[in-house]
């Protein structure tokens, strides 16, 4: 079941491709030896929302001058209960689960939450990353997910060239992802009733398809010894089934009580930019991660993500890392907070994903490297999510991470 659904960008491409600038290069036993990135995240919602356990594994070995290869194992546990997207009222309320087979129920003034919500997923991304000329450099990925109601296959291709004695790099890239989902219970039509229990849905399929298509280009330049700035705009374009097949509407009638629920239908295209700027500047010691985030796209939704990081060394190969991050976001053309008894959209949704929302986190990072080859590290953070509005209630989450990096 589906929490979030992002795209395998080539904005992380575009990271690797200019690694030697961001981060200096590897060490050089490096080139015999596999370098590992491993980490486990823990994220919660509180007791009767979402949590996700996910482990997380990288590797990356030399093979020669400048060409590395690298894989990626991610794997995804989530349990808990999600916001079905109903209102809540006064009166009890009882929802059938996307598989037909059962009902539940929630109390009143309770936020609507289904309690079948249940994930696991797998995601492999391999990475090659090749010199193609004495200053131009080609990174390659291919990446694959599977959980039980959605598959995910893409690859990547991003070319770096450097210019100006190597203090500036042009990075262009494009990606590509097929995905399927095949929803509990069937696809149900959109913008259908939700049946009583143990009727059921309407469906119009067991599966549907999607692409998605993404390109970007960007440019990095070294302002002086300290400082390194980067741009870039990625354009995409979402093509298929794009709705979300669990989520649901509540229909009001005119003494405005709920008197039915509907599935939710988003349309079948979409058109996505992005503007990205990102400084460091390294002092003596320290060093200062500063980037700022605009987005649109032609469903009406904007949004501006500020995002800051400060690295304090504490000496010894002790530092520490307050984290700070705002995003601000507009809702989209055919959000709906509910839908009037009698109203006839081509297109609505109240997930409140897609509403006027507004998140700040705040974290802090401890590392502490043992070693040339070896650091631990462990990140906590809070984050609270509140619709603009105040029909919904706010999300509040705990992120921890523990990290270890080594040679092997």
């Amino acid at each position: 079941m589906q929490l979030k659904k992002e795209p395998k960008s080539v904005r992380g491409a575009l990271a690797l491709a200019t690694c030697s600038l961001l981060a200096g290069t590897s060490p050089a036993h490096a080139a015999k030896e596999w370098e590992v990135d491993s980490a486990v995240l823990f994220y919660s919602e509180g007791s009767d929302r979402i949590s996700l356990v996910e482990p997380v594994v990288g590797l990356r070995k030399a093979l020669g001058d400048d060409e590395y290869v690298g894989m990626r194992i991610v794997i995804d546990a989530l349990t808990g209960a999600s916001p079905n997207g109903a209102i809540a009222t006064d009166a009890v309320q009882t929802f059938t689960t996307p598989s037909g087979d059962a009902s539940y129920t929630v109390q009143p003034g309770e936020t609507p939450l289904d309690p079948t919500f249940k994930d696991h997923r797998i995601a492999l991304n391999g990475v090659w990353e090749k010199p193609l000329s004495e200053r131009l450099k080609g990174v390659f990925s291919a990446n694959f997910s599977t959980e039980y109601d959605y598959q995910s296959m893409g690859v990547t291709a991003t070319l770096a060239r450097d210019f100006n004695n190597r203090n500036t790099t042009l990075s262009a890239g494009a990606s590509y992802s097929a995905d399927t989902i095949e929803p509990v219970g069937g696809t149900p039509v959109g913008l259908a009733s939700m049946p009583v229990f143990p009727a059921v849905k309407q469906t119009q399929g067991a599966s549907e398809d999607k692409t998605v298509t993404e390109f970007l280009v960007g440019i990095t330049q070294v302002l002086n010894r300290r400082t390194l700035m980067q741009f870039n705009y990625t354009h995409g374009m979402d093509d298929g089934y794009l709705t979300d097949p669990y989520k649901l509407l509540s229909v009001v009638n005119s003494a405005g009580n709920v008197s039915g629920y509907r599935f939710e239908k988003r349309p079948e295209e979409r058109t996505r930019q992005t503007v990205f700027w990102r400084t460091l500047h390294q002092f003596t010691e320290d060093v200062l991660d500063v980037s700022y985030r605009y987005y649109w796209d032609d469903w009406g939704v904007s949004s501006h993500t500020l995002d800051t990081r400060y690295r304090y060394e504490l000496g010894g190969g002790h530092y520490l890392q307050p984290h700070v991050r705002l995003y601000q976001q507009s809702a989209a053309d055919f959000y709906r907070f509910s839908l009037a008894e009698g109203a006839t959209p081509t297109h609505a949704s109240a997930d409140y994903r897609l509403g006027d929302m507004t998140t700040t986190t705040f974290g802090l990072k401890y590392g502490f490297a043992v070693s040339e080859d070896k650091e631990y590290s462990m990140r906590i953070e809070y984050m609270n999510q509140s619709d603009d509005n105040g029909r919904f209630e706010d999300v509040d989450a705990i992120i921890v991470q523990a990290s270890y990096s080594f040679l092997f």
